[in-house]
């Protein structure tokens, strides 16, 4: 055995996955002594997805080698924990080229899947300064957006120094929601300068339709024409970040 850690949540551990399989289909995790990395790009290259969760976030964790990369196909992995139950624990285990799953409850079921050997470029985390930084309610950015898209397949987010606008338009209309730390709606905003740039609705839905319930707070950050970043925390000092290319307005 090169690698074995526990999830003690399931739900937590599904959550996860899910979020991971709106934007990336194979990709590898990769383990060493301070935990489990993952960073990989959507096949059309206009998303990345940053994760990290240290090893404190496991009910156990234990690697004997240096490093150790498992790559896995995600659509495969989300069928295997959509049988776990609620108050399951995962067991994951890499040994012999293969990841064992084990769903750990009132009986135990153990999954083995073929880790992939997947090959891809070395990742590096985007180098932008953001002038916007907006924490706010993850779900209620979710309701946001899924109003947006019954106007248009994009969203405008522009920061001035009070509030943060979200703008749907399109012939089917228009749409308009304002969030501020005076009604309420923001926890943290900082502008260090306005800002506005839109981003597809379909990918900004799939990633926060399904990372909201991971953490009850989204952080928001972009500047103009430039990627967005939404930061999840999840619990144990894990984060899972999502890096989004905008969509430059002729």
């Amino acid at each position: 055995m090169s690698l074995r850690f526990e999830f003690p949540d399931a739900r937590d551990w599904r959550y996860l996955i899910e979020s991971l399989k709106e934007i990336i289909e194979e990709a590898s995790f990769v383990a060493d002594g301070e935990g489990l990395r993952l960073r990989a790009l959507d096949p059309s290259r206009i998303a990345m997805v940053d994760l990290y969760l240290p090893r404190e976030s496991f009910g156990a964790y234990e690697i004997e080698e240096e490093q150790v990369k498992i790559g896995v196909n995600f659509d495969d992995f989300d069928k295997i924990l959509k049988r776990a139950k609620a108050q399951d624990k995962i067991i994951c285990t890499v040994e012999g080229g293969r990841l064992r799953v084990t769903l750990a409850g009132k009986a135990e079921r153990t999954f083995s899947l073929p880790i992939l050997d997947i090959v891809g470029e070395e990742l590096p985390v985007p180098k932008v300064t953001f002038d916007v930084m907006a924490k706010m309610v993850s779900d209620s950015l979710r309701d946001a957006l899924k109003e947006a898209a019954l106007i248009s397949d994009s969203v405008k987010m522009i920061g001035d120094e009070k509030e943060l606008k979200l703008q749907a338009r399109s012939d089917k209309g228009e749409w308009e929601a304002i969030f501020s730390l005076e009604k309420g709606s923001l926890i943290e905003y900082e502008v260090r300068q306005p800002a506005q740039s839109s981003y597809s609705l379909t990918y900004l839905e799939e990633i926060i339709g399904k990372a909201y319930r991971l953490s009850d707070l989204v952080t928001i950050e972009f500047s103009t024409n430039k990627p967005l970043c939404l930061t999840f925390d999840i619990a144990g000092g894990g984060v899972l970040k999502f890096y989004l290319a905008p969509r430059l307005e002729s």
